[in-house]
């Protein structure tokens, strides 16, 4: 199977932060084989809709929606879930080049110990000031 991620950041009015889920993305997509594109909630291009056009071409059969969120919120519960479509088991579907394409959705990042790791190096890097 050809899979492709979108990364979805919430968009701002301050351009670091797309700069920033843009970056991201190209993390992302040097952990793998594979497709990477990113679109924002609001405030920001490409929008959600966009950003799933953006897989026209790619040959995807499956994409996964990961949200750059730490934790579940309305955007996460309410407003990504209406914009993909999404059932209650978190899986929808749309067409890319004629075909049938599984949008999968993953949860927040949540709490994870690389997290966790990553903010005690913020704090220090604060100290160090």
């Amino acid at each position: 199977m050809n899979t492709g991620i979108l990364v979805l950041g919430h968009g701002s009015t301050l351009p670091y932060n797309k700069e920033l889920v843009e970056t991201l993305s190209g993390m992302i997509a040097d952990q793998g084989d594979v497709v990477v594109r990113t679109a924002f909630l609001n405030m920001d291009q490409p929008t959600l809709k966009q950003g799933l056009e953006s897989f026209a071409g790619t040959d995807v059969d499956r994409i996964v929606a990961l949200p750059i969120f730490l934790a579940h919120g309305v955007h996460t519960l309410e407003d990504i879930p209406k914009e993909l479509n999404l059932d209650d088991d978190k899986k929808a579907a749309t067409e890319i080049d004629g075909k049938s394409v599984d949008i999968v959705y993953a949860d927040p990042l949540g709490a994870d110990a690389c997290i966790a790791e990553l903010a005690y190096k913020r704090a220090e890097e604060a100290l160090s000031r």
